[in-house]
């Protein structure tokens, strides 16, 4: 079995135990509607909320929406999967959205294209080299990492017929000798694990298990990498970029998250913040902002969600507290309007909404219909004239592909805003609440291993 890298960090143990993680035969026997029968859910409203129970008038016998199991202190809200795809290509690990279009990596040299929101396959492109690690898209150009720790950069055409053409391939060779000095100085040594892209610089930003940060101005001709630092003690596993301000956010294995700033005429970078709560790997990122308030997320090994809000004085991140409920870690979250999901190795998508004034959130539904660990999530939004829709992707280490409809009731409650104490104080019983009343189902294969690794999470 191959392995990449020299320590076992999440992502790399998963790695290894691709191809034991087996998910059980029915699921891919069951047929669509059977499938989307389980995952359509609608979740209760709070008892004090009387006056939402008008906006949702009660299913027909023959209404595929059907009353969760779960009591949550949630308004309404509806979810269900519309889609669920199985193909025998590996694991999928990162998904994009762009230009109504899905964009999915795996552990194949083939990059699908799907349609939205029915996920109708578009077409694929080809890569030599497989394990497309991370996928990014702005506007026509789609950003991929591969296998040979290099960085594509395509551009593709949505009508009729979709089209694509790669455009380089980063670093670009500087001179006939391939491996020169400036070359090798700009070439990540292990997997380009997560990207990111700041739009009004043009600058990509792309992270890796070799602990480094590497900053790539693409929208000039010779695509060159403008700076490179070691940003972590272990691997970097997300990275976001704030389009407002241009400052940098990443995480690690050595669980850390630090802010990065990028000095001023000049294209070098500075750490202005290190943002350190946990033991734990450090897995995901999320920033979400609200007019001028900006919240950051980060997804642990421990299960645990922590949150920092900006200061708008300083502009430093304060600990807000954390978002309790996954029993395992957190792989990936997206933070889209004021909703957070996350998706975890307890084979579980949770739904979070941030109440006015950021100080408290509440879990609105948990998305159960995978049969392994949630790798990697992406939404977009879906307006309409009452509710606030969203289309929420999600890739597992079962190997299957979910498209998730979520419709979230508009909050005509006015939820008290709690400090942190009290909400510290109160997080036992809310936690019990949350908690999801069965068992998540995993692979034995995936659990006998898990219990045998007794530094899994170190």
């Amino acid at each position: 079995m191959e392995f990449y890298g020299n320590r076992k960090s999440l992502f790399g143990f998963m790695d290894e135990e691709r191809n034991s993680i087996q998910s059980p035969a029915r699921l891919s026997t069951r047929s669509h509607q059977e499938m989307c029968e389980q995952d359509l859910v609608l979740s209760p409203p709070r008892p004090s909320s009387t006056s939402m129970v008008s906006l949702l008038p009660p299913p027909s016998p023959e209404s595929p929406w059907t009353l969760s199991p779960l009591q949550t202190p949630s308004p309404s809200i509806l979810y269900s999967c519309i889609a669920s795809l199985h193909r025998h290509e590996g694991n999928i690990y990162s998904i994009a959205v762009a230009k109504g279009m899905v964009f999915t990596g795996s552990s194949s040299t083939r990059i699908r294209v799907w349609r939205q929101p029915d996920c109708v396959e578009r077409g694929f492109i080809k890569a030599r080299h497989g394990e497309v690690r991370a996928i990014l898209a702005h506007g026509n150009m789609l950003f991929t990492t591969h296998k040979d720790c290099k960085i594509r950069i395509w551009n593709f055409t949505v009508s009729d017929n979709f089209r694509t053409k790669k455009v380089t391939t980063l670093p670009r060779r500087s001179s006939f000798l391939s491996f020169s000095k400036s070359n090798t100085q700009q070439q990540h040594r292990d997997y380009v694990s997560c990207m990111a892209f700041y739009h009004a610089e043009g600058l990509l930003y792309t992270g890796s298990f070799d602990k480094t940060v590497k900053a790539w101005r693409v929208l000039d001709k010779r695509c060159t990498c403008v700076d490179s630092f070691v940003a972590h003690e272990s691997n970097v596993n997300a990275i976001v970029v704030n389009q407002d301000d241009g400052f940098v956010f990443t995480c690690s294995s050595d669980g850390s998250v630090k802010i990065w700033r990028r000095v001023y005429r000049e294209n070098s970078h500075t750490l202005t913040m290190t943002l350190k709560f946990q033991q734990s790997s450090v897995n995901a990122l999320a920033l979400s902002s609200f007019f001028d308030n900006y919240f950051l997320y980060s997804g642990s090994s421990d299960g645990s969600i922590n949150f920092w809000e900006k200061d708008k004085m300083s502009g430093g991140f304060n600990h807000g507290g954390f978002l309790q409920g996954h029993r395992f870690a957190v792989l990936c979250l997206v933070a889209i309007e004021k909703l957070i999901f996350s998706g975890s190795e307890d084979t579980t998508i949770r739904v979070w909404r941030r109440a006015e004034g950021g100080c408290y959130h509440e879990c609105l539904a948990v998305l159960d219909g995978h049969r392994g660990p949630v790798r990697c999530l992406a939404a977009s939004l879906e307006m309409e004239k009452v509710v606030m829709g969203f289309l929420v992707y999600s890739s597992s280490l079962d190997q299957t592909f979910k498209v998730w409809r979520v419709k979230v009731m508009p909050d005509q409650e006015k939820t008290m805003c709690l400090d942190y104490s009290d909400y510290h104080s109160n997080s036992k019983t809310t936690t019990t609440k949350m908690d999801y009343e069965m068992s998540p189902v995993l692979s034995p294969s995936w659990v006998e291993k898990k219990m045998k690794a007794s530094n899994y999470f170190q």
